[in-house]
């Protein structure tokens, strides 16, 4: 009676430390290769075959169809989006405004000092306003000449708009600045007063209302 040899059903470590690497023959490889055949019925020739090929594929292989986040894309970014609009440069000038002569009875009379309320409408007038390019004549109205209550302060302008008027008007730059923009400014300042003026008189005739 024949004595049943055993299955080799997983590599030995200390018969596997002998093995050798690189292209030349492992001892014990073909006795594998026959073991493994027998199972699956595949013909050791292509056991083989296979076994070379998967030795041969690099681990750190990636399949062609996998596509990691940073090659989906070159041209994305992760960064937060930079805002490309740039504050347009500006220029101060000193302006100085009166109220005008029409004007002097009411501010006289409305109960708030005059001074104060130039200087609100002043506020008023310049806020949200922009420069045109487009000069504005000086207005003929009758300025008081009351000085206490001048309103002075400095404006911004747009720098651009301001280069239009210099060298449309003003090419040897000798002239006031506060010239050159005063039409476009003191008629709103004017205005504003007069608003003013109004709401002070509505609230005086209507004292209970908040």
């Amino acid at each position: 009676m024949r004595k049943k040899i055993p299955t080799i059903t997983r590599p030995d470590p200390a018969y596997a430390a002998t093995l050798q690497q690189g292209d030349r023959e492992i001892p014990g490889k073909e006795d594998e290769a026959q073991v493994t055949a027998t199972k699956t019925g595949t013909p050791v020739a292509d056991v083989g075959a296979d076994r070379h090929e998967s030795e041969r594929a690099p681990k750190s292989a990636v399949a062609p169809h996998h596509v990691t986040a940073e090659s989906s894309d070159p041209h994305t970014s992760l960064r937060a989006p930079v805002s490309a609009r740039a504050l347009s440069p500006t220029r101060k000038i000193d302006i100085r405004v009166n109220a005008l002569e029409r004007q002097e009875g009411a501010l006289e009379a409305c109960g708030v000092e005059p001074a104060h309320v130039v200087r609100a409408a002043l506020r008023r007038a310049v806020k949200g306003w922009q420069l045109s390019p487009v000069f504005a004549p000086i207005a003929e109205e009758r300025r008081t000449r009351n000085t206490q209550w001048q309103a002075r302060t400095s404006l911004a302008v747009d720098a651009a708009s301001l280069g239009v008027l210099l060298r449309d008007h003003d090419p040897l730059d000798v002239l006031s600045k506060w010239a050159l923009i005063r039409g476009q400014v003191e008629p709103r300042i004017w205005g504003e007063i007069d608003k003013i003026l109004e709401e002070i008189a509505v609230r005086a005739a209507s004292p209970h209302e908040p």
